[in-house]
C-alpha cells in the first residue's frame, strides 16, 4: 500500500513519463535482450561462429550458459565500420561481414514483430486483444491522471515494436510521435509542442489528456530513410518488406532504420537526436516523475542522461528491475544500476523481486484514477468539515 500511495502521489506531478525497454514487450510476444541474442546464436550459428572467429565477440558471448550478452547495437556499429574498411581495401571478409550484420538485424526485426497477424489485419489490432491489455491499461491510467492544464504523458521506449501504437489505436487514443502528414508522414519535431483538447469542456471540468507523446529512442520498424529524410510508413504498407527480410537470408534490409549505437550522432538535431533531446528536456522539467520498466540499462547514452538528470531536485525515478533482490547483493546488476543505487538518492525508488517487477505489475501498481478521485473527495469533505468547525468556533 505504501508503494501504491507513493505512485499515486507521483502521478499527480506536473510531468509524468515512462521509459520502456524490451522487457515491457515480452508479454505481447517480444523478447528480452538476452532472448534476442540467444535467438541469433541459435538461428544464425554460421554468422555467430564467424563473429567469434574474427574477434567481434568472445567465447563467453556465444556460450548461452554464460551471463555475458554483447551490446547488439555496438556490435552492429563495429560491423558497419569494419565493412566500410573492407570495402575500401577490397578485403574478402566483406561478404561475411555484411551477411553477419544483416542476420543480426534480422534477429532484431523478428523479435520486434510481436504477432505477425497484427500487421495484416485491415483494422489493426482489436480493442480486446489480451496480449496488449497491460499496454492499454498503462495508457489509460496515465492519461486519466492528468488534470486540466497539465501536460500529456510521455512514453519513451528503446523498442522497435508497435506495442504502444497498436494499444493506443485500439482505444482510439491519439499518439504524437514526431511525424506529421496523412499519406506521406515525415518527421517534424514541432509536433511535440502540440496536443489535443476537448473543445466541449467548460470551466474546471475534470478530464484527462487526450493524447500521449511517444519518443522511440532507437527507431521503429515502420521508419524508412530516403535521401536523408525519415518517413513513417503504415504497418500494412511496410509488412511485405519486413516479412521478406525477416524470413529470407537473401533479402537486404534496404532503407529500414535498424540498430546502431551511433545513430544519435549521425542524426544530431534530427529524428533520433531530437528525440533524445526531448528526453533530456523532459527530465529537466520541474515536478517530474519517470517510471522505468523492462529496461536493462544497456544504453550508455540514456544511462548518462538518467544519472545527470538527478541534479534536478524535483525529479522522481521509479525503476522496476526484476533482477534486483537487495542492496546486499548488487554484483549481478548492470554497472549503471549499481551506480544509481550507490547514490542512495531518496528520489530513486527501485522495485525488484523477479516477476514482482515485470511490466504487468507496474501497470497493476499504478492506482486507478477513480481511487484517488475518491481520496480527493474525502480530503475535500474533511477540509470542509474542518472549515465549518473553525467557523463555528469563531462565532
Amino acid at each position: 500500500m505504501a508503494l501504491r500511495a507513493h505512485l499515486a502521489m507521483l502521478l499527480r506531478l506536473e510531468n509524468i513519463g515512462v521509459l520502456l525497454g524490451a522487457g515491457a514487450s515480452v508479454g505481447a510476444g517480444g523478447k528480452t535482450v538476452k532472448q534476442l541474442w540467444s535467438s541469433f546464436v541459435d538461428d544464425f550459428d554460421e554468422s555467430a561462429s564467424w563473429l567469434l572467429q574474427e574477434g567481434f565477440v568472445s567465447e563467453q558471448d556465444v556460450d548461452l550458459n554464460q551471463s555475458n550478452i554483447p551490446n547488439v547495437e555496438l556490435l552492429a556499429d563495429k560491423l558497419a565500420i569494419a565493412s566500410a574498411e573492407w570495402l575500401r581495401v577490397d578485403d574478402d571478409k566483406l561478404p561475411n561481414g555484411r551477411f553477419a550484420r544483416e542476420n543480426l538485424n534480422r534477429a532484431v526485426v523478428k523479435a520486434a514483430l510481436l504477432q505477425e497477424p497484427w500487421w495484416t489485419g485491415p483494422s489493426g489490432v482489436s480493442f480486446d486483444e489480451e496480449l496488449l491489455k497491460s499496454h492499454r491499461t498503462l495508457l489509460q491510467k496515465l492519461t486519466a491522471s492528468r488534470q486540466p492544464a497539465q501536460a500529456a504523458p510521455w512514453i519513451f521506449t528503446t523498442n522497435y515494436d508497435l506495442a504502444i501504437e497498436w494499444a493506443a489505436e485500439s482505444i482510439d487514443m491519439s499518439v504524437i510521435n514526431g511525424f506529421i502528414g496523412v499519406h506521406s508522414r515525415h518527421f517534424s519535431p514541432q509536433s511535440f509542442d502540440l496536443g489535443y483538447r476537448n473543445i466541449q469542456a467548460r470551466g474546471e471540468a475534470r478530464f484527462g489528456a487526450y493524447n500521449v507523446y511517444l519518443a522511440k529512442l532507437h527507431g521503429s520498424l515502420t521508419w524508412e530513410e530516403h535521401r536523408g529524410q525519415y518517413y513513417e510508413v503504415q504497418a500494412a504498407g511496410i509488412w511485405p518488406t519486413l516479412k521478406r527480410f525477416a524470413h529470407s537470408e537473401t533479402a537486404s534490409f534496404g532503407s529500414l532504420v535498424l540498430p546502431s549505437a551511433a545513430k544519435y550522432v549521425q542524426t544530431v538535431g534530427f529524428v533520433l537526436g531530437e528525440l533524445l533531446r526531448r528526453f533530456a528536456e523532459f527530465l529537466a522539467r520541474p515536478q517530474t516523475s519517470l517510471f522505468i520498466c523492462g529496461y536493462g540499462f544497456g544504453d550508455e547514452h540514456i544511462n548518462r542522461l538518467l544519472t545527470s538528470a538527478l541534479l534536478n531536485p524535483t525529479l522522481q525515478l521509479v525503476v522496476y528491475l526484476p533482477e534486483f533482490v537487495s542492496l546486499d547483493d548488487v554484483s549481478g546488476l548492470a554497472p549503471a544500476v549499481r551506480k544509481l543505487l550507490a547514490l542512495q538518492n531518496p528520489r530513486v525508488t527501485v522495485v525488484g523481486g523477479g516477476a514482482r517487477a515485470f511490466f504487468d505489475k507496474l501497470v497493476e501498481d499504478l492506482p486507478d484514477p477513480a481511487i484517488y478521485d475518491e481520496d480527493l473527495k474525502e480530503l475535500e469533505n474533511r477540509l470542509r468539515t474542518a472549515a465549518n468547525i473553525a467557523s463555528g468556533s469563531a462565532q
